[in-house]
């Protein structure tokens, strides 16, 4: 699972027992950190045909057990696959699953980032700022700009403290995780190309602006002197204002048209028409160097003005704003960061889910939204600050044709998605620990439980386990449907099954779902493995010869029909996602002390899916849950 603040600080003493106890810089313990092993092929076999069973038929799991045999066999392909994984392994530079898992989960994707790759989250109000009520569209206000500046304020902080190694490394129960990703947080962009996308970096971050986006328009924004040295709040807080009037002058005496259509749109599209797009616009001296000035921006700012009132009050609304703003508008959604503040004063973020997961990202989110409450000691104002500069865009009409065919696009992709927040405070974390499980296992079961209630049938579920551990570890799947998850779930519900015999089901299920999630943890999950071996796959003869990959139930088994994330804790970030599938969910939940909180995504589209009613259920199983487990304590006493 994937938490933003499962980690603490490391300290020496804690990394080396004995030493003085001083802060450790940043990439002190990436020496430490051991590789990503490969696991074994026979072991692998018998993991992922132990996930297939809940999903299949005996007749399906004969053809597949068959398949696997043939695969794994002295005359199979998949010894040799594993050879070459191992030279794989042998040649690379930190990680064998680096370059593959960003290729093939993320750069060689043609479908739009926007909504299918890219996360968003809702980031809760800061009482020192209060909403502005009945806010007016189309104005900016001074609270949105405030807010904008103290919240870019604290995240060029983390920009310096990893640029200086001094952000403290992470760890977890001692455990040292893997701190590079933290190197492609800033000045970071996806950019199109064909056939597989390419992500443009440095490290250090040195790039002295941030991107502007202000009524779809993009601005430079000069934040660190010529020397160097950051802007004081207050510089920040008058380069927004400023930007934001040059903008409205130049809308106003014709120097910018608002009808012209946005290159950011552009980024909202399915890649290979960006790719088109952005080849012809490169093709323009000017163009050029105004995508330079995009690609290197440390992150985005994104004022939005032109929202309705009930777009800050109505949280499915708000959830809309910024997960897909209007087919898009207002967006770069290829740059790794964008803060996006309504005029209201209420904040959230966008964020391109390719160099980096979203652990990384939320630590620095969590972090900027504890700072931004209370005083402020403001530092000296930098020297030969630059003014903002409004970045200038020659579209041609092909390109303006494109722009109008992503905006279609982008916005009947935008109205088949539907998100839906949920509460549940009847408990929260401390009351499952009470009954000795796991927080995050007894959620999971409670999904498998609930899919099954729902539609009578167990669900392929995705749930993402980090590899931080390991250098330049990204994730790993937990498969979350087990045959002892399908097996409580068909009891919950069956009258001649006794309350003991439940709760002996149930905790089987989450005894071996926290097996499997110690064991994804540990490098020795099914999914990334045989990846991996699909990568090595050099002509369709072999793919024809690759009887696992050939079986139907290896596409069946990553069908993920509800694809699932845990970011505890969700008191002030709540994400969400889209679904992987087009008739499948997106889950993403958190389980604070006192109460669950969790989101569910839909394609309108699709014939099976139905959010509102599968939330109910989720909401009667956890309850449900909870009846049982008050029953057993009340029992054993």
């Amino acid at each position: 699972m994937l938490r933003i603040l499962c980690t603490r600080p490391a300290t020496a003493a804690a990394a080396a027992p004995g030493r003085a106890n001083r802060a450790l810089s940043t990439f002190a313990n990436q020496d430490r950190l051991p590789r990503l092993p490969v696991p074994e092929l026979n072991a692998t076999a018998a993991r992922y045909l132990k996930s297939l069973r809940p999903l299949l038929s005996g007749a399906e799991y004969a053809r597949a057990e068959k398949a696997v045999s043939d695969f794994v066999g002295s005359d199979g392909l998949g010894p040799v696959l594993q050879q070459r994984l191992l030279e794989v392994e042998r040649d690379a530079p930190h990680n064998w699953m680096e370059d593959i898992w960003l290729k093939k989960a993320y750069l060689e994707w043609r479908d739009p980032n926007y909504i299918n790759v890219n996360w968003f989250a809702t980031i809760a109000d800061n009482p020192d700022m209060p909403l502005v009520a009945d806010a007016p569209r189309g104005q900016p206000t001074s609270v949105q700009i405030s807010r904008a500046a103290r919240l870019a304020t604290h995240l060029l902080e983390a920009n310096d403290a990893v640029n200086s190694q001094t952000m403290p490394p992470e760890s977890h129960r001692d455990t040292p995780f893997c701190m590079n990703q933290y190197k492609w947080q800033f000045g970071t962009t996806r950019l199109p190309r064909p056939g597989c996308d390419q992500i443009v970096n440095q490290y250090p971050s040195t790039a002295k602006h941030i991107l502007l986006m202000y009524r779809t328009q993009t601005v430079e924004v000069p934040v660190y002197g010529a020397s160097g040295e950051r802007a004081s709040l207050a510089q920040i807080s008058s380069q927004l204002a400023q930007a934001t009037k040059r903008i409205d002058s130049m809308l106003a005496s014709g120097q910018l048209r608002s009808s012209q259509p946005s290159v950011a749109n552009l980024t909202a599209g399915h890649r290979d028409d960006w790719t088109r797009a952005r080849m012809v616009l490169e093709k323009d001296a000017a163009n050029r160097a105004s995508l330079e000035k995009v690609d290197s921006a440390l992150f985005v700012v994104c004022l939005d003005v032109d929202v309705d009132p009930q777009d800050t009050t109505d949280v499915q609304r708000t959830i809309g704003v910024l997960s897909h703003s209007d087919a898009g508008s207002n967006r770069w959604f290829d740059k790794a960061i964008q803060l996006i503040v309504m005029n209201s004063g209420r904040f959230g973020v966008n964020c391109e889910h390719s160099p980096v997961d979203a652990p990384t990202t939320g630590r620095m989110l969590m972090e900027m939204s504890v700072k931004e409450r209370g005083p402020f000691k403001d530092i000296k104002p930098a020297t030969s600050l630059a003014e903002p500069a409004p970045i200038q865009w020659n579209v041609p009409a092909e390109v303006a044709q494109i722009v109008d065919k992503v905006r279609a696009d982008a916005g009947a992709l935008a109205r088949n998605l539907r998100i839906l927040q949920n509460d549940m405070t009847q408990y929260g974390a401390q009351w499952i620990k009470t009954i000795g499980a796991s927080p995050d296992a007894y959620f999971q079961i409670a999904l498998q439980a609930a899919y099954y209630r729902h539609y009578g049938k167990p669900a392929p579920t995705y749930e993402s386990s980090s590899l931080r551990r390991f250098l330049h570890g990204r994730t790993e799947t937990i498969r979350s449907c087990t045959t002892e998850s399908l097996e409580f779930s068909k009891a919950l519900d069956d009258r001649d099954v006794s309350l003991k015999k439940k709760l002996t089901y149930f905790q089987r299920a989450i005894a071996t779902h926290v097996e499997n999630s110690a064991a994804a943890a540990s490098g020795k999950g099914v999914d990334r493995h045989l990846l991996g071996l699909r990568a090595q796959l050099q002509s369709p003869e072999e793919a024809e010869r690759a009887t696992l990959f050939q079986d139907p139930a290896y596409v069946q088994s990553m069908s993920f029909a509800m694809s699932t994330s845990n970011v505890t804790p969700g008191d002030r970030f709540r994400g969400g996602f889209a679904p992987v599938i087009a008739d499948g969910y997106g889950i993403n939940y958190a389980m604070d002390k006192n109460d669950l909180k969790f989101s569910v995504s839909e394609w309108l589209s699709s014939p099976v899916t139905d959010a509102p009613a599968f939330c109910d259920t989720i909401f009667r199983t956890l309850a449900d849950l909870y009846e049982a487990g008050e029953h057993a304590k009340i029992s054993q006493k």
